[in-house]
């Protein structure tokens, strides 16, 4: 979220794509990364008013996330960027 804050300052985005992997360790530590990251990428845009595209996977396993990062479950970071660029063309068509 700190990096995507301070893409939001600068005002010269029409939408902020956030892409990484967490994954499940022995501790609960891992859900509270995941939820904090994604509670900290909304209120970014909330605040600068910019589409902020949550490409974060929480994941099990690497495996999980190679699956799912191009694998036979898709590619997420090719979904985000496509919500990223309609979130930004619907915003530009809102009042």
């Amino acid at each position: 979220p700190v990096a995507a804050r301070r893409l939001a300052v600068a005002g010269k985005h029409a939408a902020i794509i956030a892409l990484g992997c967490v994954i499940r360790g022995d501790t609960r530590h891992y859900e509270h990364v995941a939820d904090r990251c994604s509670e900290g990428l909304m209120r970014v845009s909330l605040d600068f008013r910019v589409p902020v595209m949550n490409g974060m996977l929480a994941v099990e396993r690497i495996e999980d996330a190679e699956v799912r990062a191009g694998g036979s479950h898709g590619n997420k970071g090719e979904e985000v960027a496509l919500a990223a660029i309609e979130m930004a063309q619907l915003l530009e068509q809102l009042p």
